[in-house]
């Protein structure tokens, strides 16, 4: 409080160019403002002002503070009407665009949490095909945050939080291999596989490492739909190549199961959070820190 009062103090002399202007706007004495004023230069040891006989003028040192004096009221300018936004009851909207297989799992899980605490706001979860295409909407401001795989980051882009996840198999739960604690790609080549298309972050990860282990995978269906990939393993008994976060509800709920796979384990995707870099609202602020702290679970 003391630090933005002298800071005050300075912006009225350097706008009315006199003490006793200042004191008579701020209602306050000359002689309080003038012993601040002193004390501050003594500290920095360089005079603020000239104190000319009509008129205080400032220095080159006092034209570099009083930058960073206006600058300070405006972020404290900012962070007061955040705190109002958040006091009216929570109201508003937040955007959010994401990946396709974030909009089954992670995503219902945040804003159902999210909802429960903020019941007034409304949100708007679309669902994108590629990262060029989030990524565009938060920096164009059509989404207050965007989420997903291995995004291609810009300089007007903030990466809020990220997470490290690994491709693995997954199976339904009845399948030969559910009982397995981990796997080779070998071991999957005799059943029928789903496998993202060309189209998708997933596919050049695993085109690399089929690659690499000399192995011709032969999928009966290529997708661009994790819904498809989830939905055939569990009712065709196929295989498929996902993250846990994309199927984190039906893992929990005993339907499908996820299986380390040993070529994989150092191939990782990173799930990224992320807006634009003059910030977003107070209540879009709030449903990332809900997204962040799920985030962190993953980890």
């Amino acid at each position: 409080m003391l630090q933005h009062r002298l800071f005050v103090y300075i912006d009225q002399v350097a706008r009315s160019g006199s003490i006793r202007k200042a004191a008579e706007r701020l209602h306050i004495s000359a002689s309080a403002i003038n012993r601040q004023l002193i004390a501050l230069e003594e500290e920095l040891g360089t005079p603020l002002f000239q104190r000319l006989p009509r008129k205080m003028i400032l220095t080159a040192a006092g034209e570099a503070l009083i930058h960073h004096v206006r600058q300070s009221f405006k972020e404290i300018e900012i962070a007061q009407m955040k705190i109002e936004e958040l006091k009216g009851l929570r109201r508003g909207e937040v955007t959010v665009a994401m990946m396709s297989g974030l909009a089954a799992n992670l995503i219902p899980r945040v804003a159902a949490e999210f909802r429960r605490a903020n019941p007034r706001v409304k949100l708007l979860l679309q669902q994108l095909t590629t990262g060029e295409n989030i990524t565009n909407a938060v920096a164009s401001g059509e989404a207050d945050l965007g989420i997903g795989f291995d995004f291609d980051l810009q300089p007007v882009h903030r990466n809020i939080a990220s997470v490290p996840v690994r491709l693995g198999a997954v199976v339904g739960a009845g399948h030969p291999l559910a009982e397995k604690s981990s796997l080779r790609l070998s071991d999957c080549l005799p059943y029928p596989v789903v496998i993202a298309d060309k189209s998708m972050v997933i596919r050049p990860y695993l085109n690399e490492v089929f690659a690499r282990a000399s192995i011709n995978m032969q999928p009966v269906i290529e997708t661009n739909s994790i819904e498809v990939m989830r939905q055939s393993a569990m009712m065709d008994q196929t295989l498929t190549f996902l993250t846990p976060i994309d199927i984190e509800s039906d893992q929990r709920s005993g339907r499908l199961v996820y299986i380390p796979v040993r070529e994989l384990a150092q191939h990782t995707q990173t799930l990224m959070l992320i807006g634009h870099d003059r910030g977003t609202s107070a209540i879009g602020s709030v449903f990332a820190e809900t997204i962040k702290g799920m985030m962190s679970e993953l980890r």
